[in-house]
């Protein structure tokens, strides 16, 4: 098992550590609704060391990235970052990304954990035009320090202006005592924040800075558990569950990373073009238990007659809500906003709706 740069601080933390994607991570510190509400009134810093970075740059970086990626990358100014997603030239997903145009022949993907081999393999398969590719993974490691203060505590460690770095943008420069840091306004959270990447020497000194300089703020580690339910209260897809190998970006709802530009002729785009035209069989949408209980992955959805029309991808209790939220495939004909469904829990039918994301 690997671990990351910052493992000592999770242990001394007391963390609970779990196996995941290969790396031993924090699951979670002081409990996974303390750390939510944490992060969504104050301030959380997660360690996601454990994604990966792959470095695409040359003349041909461009060719390879709008191939390889449904979004438009053409769309990108340097200093901007991009959702987005690996069609897989059958109708699915290899894998949801973030794409950093770091300069204009050098762009930079942000894959996820479980998937790195997976990914890298797949962009080699297709870099046919030649351009230069770079696994960064085990060099670089990333915090991302998320909740409506976290600006206000990264701004003491920086000289940067914070506030002049809009959502989806990023800028490169020194951050407590760390040169070369990518700032990145994004987050996988939806309550606003920064995720840094760094070089694995500098992560100590760095960890140390941003919980010294949020201590008047109540700053606490965050596990992956938290980080869980915190994006699903969102509606943010997670690979392996929301997204995979066997589901579209259409399917999915994330059209809006689906760009069907003259000029951008990536994998898959004419089977994606023709399911949009066309209309799915089934759709992503997320839902809301009216009776109590805990919806979990790969729970049946059924219609008042008991018969299944769909499946739970994502579940939880909302720590915001204190309800049951979830996401799941549901069958055409069930997939209006209000329509009223039934989660198999064990033997219970639990009602629920299917409702607008993000569920806060």
């Amino acid at each position: 098992m690997k671990r990351t740069a910052f493992y000592k601080f999770h242990e001394s933390l007391g963390a609970k550590i779990v196996s995941f994607a290969g790396y031993e991570m924090p699951i979670e510190y002081s409990g996974i609704n303390n750390e939510h509400m944490t992060v969504r009134n104050g301030v959380g810093v997660f360690d996601v060391s454990h994604m990966g970075e792959f470095w695409v740059k040359g003349p041909k970086a461009f060719d390879l990235v709008q191939k390889v990626t449904s979004n438009d990358v053409a769309a990108l100014t340097v200093g901007q970052a991009q959702y987005s997603c690996f069609p897989n030239g059958k109708g699915g997903i290899v894998d949801d990304l973030l794409v950093y145009k770091y300069e204009e022949e050098k762009y930079l993907l942000v894959v996820n954990a479980a998937n790195i081999d997976k990914d890298w393999a797949w962009v080699n398969e297709q870099n046919t035009m030649g351009a230069e590719l770079e696994n960064a993974s085990d060099d670089i490691s990333q915090l991302a320090i998320q909740g409506p203060k976290a600006e206000a505590v990264l701004q003491k460690l920086t000289e940067i202006d914070l506030s002049a770095v809009p959502y989806y943008t990023f800028t490169t420069g020194a951050i407590a005592g760390a040169d070369d840091v990518i700032i990145s306004n994004t987050g996988y959270t939806g309550s606003g924040g920064f995720e840094l990447y760094l070089h694995n020497a500098d992560a100590e000194k760095v960890w140390t800075a941003i919980f010294e300089a949020g201590q008047e703020e109540g700053i606490m580690p965050i596990g992956l558990a938290a980080r869980d339910t915190l994006r699903l209260e969102k509606g943010f897809c997670l690979y392996g569950n929301d997204i995979d190998d066997t589901t579209s970006s259409i399917e999915a709802g994330l059209g809006w990373i689906t760009k069907f530009n003259e000029h951008n002729n990536f994998i898959d785009k004419d089977y994606l073009l023709k399911q949009k035209e066309e209309g799915v069989s089934k759709r992503l949408r997320g839902f809301m238990l009216e009776d109590r209980g805990i919806p979990r992955k790969d729970y049946e959805v059924v219609n008042e007659n008991d018969e299944v029309i769909g499946r739970v991808t994502s579940g939880t209790m909302s720590p915001m809500l204190q309800k049951g939220i979830g996401m799941a495939y549901i069958n055409k004909g069930y997939t209006k906003f209000d329509t009223e469904i039934y989660i198999k829990v064990r033997n219970r039918k639990l009602k629920a709706k299917v409702v607008k994301i993000p569920f806060v």
